[in-house]
């Protein structure tokens, strides 16, 4: 448990670090989740000391939505007065969210088929 939370605040870390050193518009964490993800790719299966942390994580992620929850409502009016820009920000990160995911899709199906023709073809000669 301890080395499944060092590394994912470590990776944190990296990312928060990265992120002010090269003065990135993207927040630490985030970058931190990315280099997670190459991490874990390149290993092909996340290590079994990962998995009940995580899990556990998971499993209280509704815990984190609490401080937003606050925030909403500590600057109601300041919600108030700027709803439109507000709202249009959410549609539209909503839709090309929704696109780059659709999007993404398309192109990691045609890549899994066109594996399966490449190892089905090699192994048919």
């Amino acid at each position: 448990m301890l080395q499944a939370f060092t590394t994912l605040l470590g990776m944190q870390l990296l990312g928060e670090i990265l992120a002010r050193a090269l003065h990135l518009p993207v927040p630490g964490p985030v970058i931190g989740m990315v280099l997670l993800t190459v991490l874990l790719l390149r290993r092909r299966t996340p290590p079994a000391w990962l998995e009940p942390t995580t899990q556990g994580l998971l499993r209280h992620l509704g815990l984190l939505f609490v401080p937003a929850g606050v925030g909403i409502i500590v600057h109601a009016e300041l919600l108030a007065r700027a709803w439109l820009p507000l709202l249009l920000t959410l549609l539209l990160g909503t839709t090309l969210t929704l696109v780059v995911t659709a999007l993404s899709l398309r192109l990691l199906l045609a890549l899994t088929a066109r594996r399966a023709r490449l190892v089905a073809e090699a192994h048919h000669d």
